[in-house]
């Protein structure tokens, strides 16, 4: 069983739950990117077959009649459905009419949806510390957001974008809560590119029939915030290899192990690393320093951590 709430977070847990949201700021940013260059669904399609194609090597013995992954293919339809196929989709379709910004800060609902999917679904307490926990990491959010200017919360403008954000941080939460049911062989399990391997093959069938039906809508329809056709590009090119890479492979390795090992309410505190990632990223790329409200958000956040891993 996960722990959640009961131990201090070993270094290396707090290094494993840190690298995804890194990786998921990229992810928003070049999203957001190439959303003029590719229809959303397309480019998820696209992003996990690289992944596949990354991950058989590594894990081609999952993929032979005698795996178990064959008996157990409910197990890991549902698991690519949710994650391959789910969440990825639904924030490629959140960037085509909302900014990186925004996608970020929906998703720093994440530990509130995480508490409430655990507690419902899955018979988890909710701790005292969990919801101090949420509402420092939340301030943190807020101060990035507002750039250390209150004020400017007020010219926050949501658009529909937002809420197939919102949408997809359920579904996160979902998924996450779903790894903690090792209901998969320990040949699998114990094998971190055949898991993800796993999850890929079966989220693969969900995202090409959802492409499919993405390919036909867009042929009787001319949507006005998203292209029709891909624009074939190396900036394209190199935006797919990065998400394949970092984002898929690298970031669901890390976060897989983290949440096995403190628990999905815990790891959902460190998402909200994600919007202070993309705020420092987007800084970078337009050539200014960071400013003293990033370090004070980095404080929150990290304050909130803390506070939601500590013992009840």
């Amino acid at each position: 069983m996960p722990r959640d709430t009961t131990a201090p977070l070993a270094p290396s847990t707090i290094a494993l739950l840190t690298v995804p949201p890194l990786l998921w700021a990229g992810n928003a940013v070049v999203g957001r990117m190439a959303a003029a260059w590719i229809p959303p669904i397309t480019f998820n399609l696209l992003r996990w077959l690289i992944a596949f194609a990354l991950l058989v090597p590594l894990a081609h013995w999952v993929l032979h009649p005698g795996s178990p992954m064959w008996r157990q293919w409910r197990r890991f339809a549902v698991l690519g459905l949710f994650a391959v196929a789910g969440y990825n989709m639904l924030q490629y379709l959140a960037l085509h009419t909302s900014t990186p910004l925004n996608v970020t800060l929906v998703a720093s609902s994440m530990p509130v949806w995480m508490m409430l999917v655990g507690r419902l679904f899955f018979a988890a307490p909710v701790q005292p510390q969990q919801l101090a926990g949420a509402v420092l990491s939340l301030g943190g959010v807020l101060v990035v957001l507002s750039q250390g200017q209150w004020t400017n919360l007020l010219k926050l403008q949501f658009v529909p974008g937002d809420a197939w954000m919102l949408a997809a941080a359920f579904t996160w939460a979902c998924y996450s809560w779903l790894l903690t049911r090792r209901a998969e062989s320990p040949e699998i399990r114990n094998d971190w590119a055949a898991f993800l391997l796993a999850q890929t093959t079966f989220g693969l069938i969900s995202a090409a029939a959802l492409a499919g039906g993405e390919w036909i809508w867009l042929t009787t329809a001319t949507p006005a915030d998203m292209p029709t056709r891909i624009h074939w590009s190396w900036a394209l090119a190199a935006v797919l290899l990065f998400v394949a890479v970092g984002p898929s492979v690298i970031a669901y390795r890390c976060w897989g192990a983290g949440v096995q090992r403190a628990g999905p309410t815990v790891a959902g505190f460190f998402t909200n690393l994600t919007p202070l990632f993309a705020a420092v990223m987007s800084t970078l790329l337009l050539g200014e320093t960071p400013q003293a409200y990033h370090a004070l958000a980095f404080g929150l956040i990290v304050a909130g951590i803390a506070v939601s891993s500590r013992r009840g």
